[in-house]
């Protein structure tokens, strides 16, 4: 067990920057559907915002999100609309700029992000916590099959890649997203709400 950052553990809002969340983790390892449990359970909260990602794909019941093709995205990026955006897998995502008010204002503000852009969150926003999500490779595996968007060839070559890049993350907090969704649910929602408390948290 580890202690937060000290630069997160003394954040509460209202006082000074916010809190920017970062949710990362592989394909499968559910991390829509945590976010989606999380948010039902703060909701009540004005503190804490959930931002809402801009992805070049049409959303479908495995993820939630607002849709823009890749040229009106792209357009949108150069002109400031996101307060971060990135690429993978020959899609363009982004969080709204939006966020940037919140956090101003010392609320949490719960994003998922790529991995391959945890630096870059980190060095954009003055307080980031990395929430890495993760999964056995079993269930990561039946989860990617159940979504049907790849071959058992595809899905193979991304979960190899994916692991392996897995173990080069750097988290503040890891959450095994294996069994119960209403586990890794309260899991979450206790590490956003010591945040909100200014209590720090422990990292597992």
């Amino acid at each position: 067990m580890s202690v937060l950052p000290p630069s997160i553990a003394g954040a509460t809002g209202g006082r000074g920057p916010g809190v920017f969340v970062a949710i990362a983790g592989p394909s499968g390892a559910g991390k829509d559907s945590l976010i989606r449990a999380g948010r039902e359970r703060l909701a009540a909260d004005p503190r804490i915002v959930f931002a809402r990602r801009v992805v070049t794909r049409t959303a479908d019941a495995s993820e939630e999100h607002d849709t823009l093709d890749p040229a009106t995205f792209r357009q949108r990026a150069a002109a400031g609309a996101f307060a971060l955006w990135w690429e993978a897998n020959g899609l363009l995502y982004g969080l709204p700029a939006a966020i940037l008010a919140d956090l101003a204002t010392g609320r949490i503000v719960v994003g998922n992000i790529s991995r391959d852009v945890i630096d870059v969150a980190r060095r954009r926003f003055a307080r980031t916590l990395v929430v890495h999500v993760t999964a056995s490779a079993e269930v990561l595996t039946e989860r990617l099959a159940a979504r049907g968007r790849e071959s058992a060839d595809e899905r193979a070559q991304r979960l190899s890649r994916s692991l392996l890049r897995e173990q080069a993350v750097e988290a503040d907090v890891r959450i095994e997203n294996n069994g119960d969704l209403a586990d890794a649910a309260a899991r979450l929602a206790g590490i956003i709400a010591a945040l909100t408390a200014g209590r720090p948290e422990t990292a597992a």
